[in-house]
Parts: structure tokens; sequence; C-alpha cells
């Protein structure tokens, strides 16, 4: 069996007195589809956010691509133990806001952490972001300004922009909750399409019906634990734990 790109073992987080994190343990495969779910407050959110490491977690190891990014090349304890730089060049994140440089294009949105981090030319940069824009279904809005695009066309953006950097592993945070229903389509287009092409993906969603046709392993979390995890048609179709039943229950009515 090949090694696990993403492995996280007794991740935990905090803060303040509010234990957000209970150790978590999960595993995800290269090309593999996660999908996240559960109520408001489970810790879904923050999950992301430790693997990222823009929530760097309290206790626990989490191995990317081999590598334990919470024991980085620094010393021993603390923030300069953490490998971000790692991080950063192998996992993209795509957030609920869509975080947008509203004073420049949308070319000049993707085309910038590509110039400020992996120190790509000007040229280089905005040939790719021009592509992965095309890739987004944006290839007529390369100079539009945040303001002139629509939610869905800001997330697809997004997107591009978290592509650009040649991701391994690509983050999901709730990307469509923010978003009108006709525009939610276009942005789950985009994303089955990269699993269709073999990207790795965590998705935290309450979309149910693309975690039932695009995931493989589905993750129900509530209260900072993991209650049950399995292929998505036995969690989705026949879940074991009570209170996963319930959270379905009350998801699929609506």
């Amino acid at each position: 069996m090949a090694e696990p790109i993403l492995k996280l073992r007794g991740v935990t987080k905090s803060f303040g007195d509010l234990q957000v994190l209970r150790g978590i343990d999960l595993e995800v495969d290269r090309g593999e589809v996660v999908c996240v779910l559960g109520p408001s407050g489970s810790g879904k959110s923050t999950l992301l956010r430790c693997i990222n490491m823009l929530e760097p977690p309290d206790d626990g190891e989490i191995y990317l691509e081999g590598t334990d990014i919470c024991k980085g090349s620094g010393s021993g304890e603390g923030a300069s133990a953490r490998d971000v730089d790692f991080v950063r060049r192998r996992v993209g994140m795509v957030f609920q806001q869509f975080n947008l440089f509203p004073h420049k294009s949308a070319i000049e949105n993707v085309a910038l952490a590509q110039r400020t981090v992996l120190k790509r030319g000007q040229g280089e940069a905005r040939t790719k972001a021009a592509a992965l824009l095309n890739r987004v279904g944006l290839a007529d809005k390369l100079k539009e300004y945040p303001e002139r695009l629509s939610g869905g066309q800001q997330q697809r953006v997004a997107i591009a922009r978290a592509l650009a950097m040649d991701p391994h592993v690509m983050l999901f945070d709730e990307v469509t909750s923010a978003l009108d229903p006709e525009l939610i389509k276009e942005v789950l287009d985009v994303m089955r399409e990269l699993a269709e092409e073999g990207m790795t993906m965590v998705v935290v969603t309450h979309e149910i019906g693309f975690a039932r046709d695009v995931g493989n392993q589905v993750v129900f979390m509530d209260e900072g634990v993991v209650v049950e995890r399995g292929m998505q048609k036995a969690v989705l179709d026949n879940p074991k734990e009570e209170r996963t039943k319930r959270f379905l229950g009350l998801v699929l009515e609506h």
C-alpha cells in the first residue's frame, strides 16, 4: 500500500478554554476526495486550518507526503519547528469568503502569489494565470475586477489562484455556502473536474449530492471528534452512528 499523502494522528486544537479538536485521526490517499460533514461548530474548518498551518495544532502530528509538518527544520518547539514553507508550496486552500484583492483584476489576483512566493517572472505568471482562468471557465473575464464578477465567478478565480501554486492537496472550506443557489453548480462543476483529473481534495461541505457523487470517503464530525467515517455510500446511505443519522436526516429534509 502506498503511503497516504496526508495523515493526522491525535490532532488537538483549543482556543482559550474551548477545545475545538479532540484528537483527530485521518488518512487521505493520493487522488482521493474526502468530504467532511458536520454541524456548525464541530471543528471542520479548524481541521482544514490545522492542515495548512493557519492554526497550528496544539498536539498531535500531521504528515504531508511523509514529512511531519508539525516538526519541521527548525528547533523542536513552537512556531520555529513548523515547516510552513513546505506546506504552502504543496497545499492550496479555498475559503468560504473569496478573499480576492479588490484593486486587482482576475488575472492579477491569480498571478500575484506566483510572483511573490514561487518567484515566477511576470510573463510566466500571467500566462499560467490566463490558462487557469480559462480552465475554470473565465477566459473572458481576465481583466475584470472582483466587484464586476458574480460570487460564483469570484470563487472560481479563488480556485484558479490556489491551483496556480501547483498544489499537491487542495482544501475547500464550505466554498459554496456564501453563494446564491444558481451559482453553486458552476463552482461544484469545477471541483468535479479537479476530482476527475486526480487532484487530492479535502472538502468541508453541506452539499450531500456532491459528497455522494464525487467523494471517495466521507467523514462526519461533531464536537471536535470524528464520529463516523467510511466510503461515501456506506456513511450517507447506511450510517452506523445515531448522531450521523440525525444530522443526515435534518440535512436531507431540506
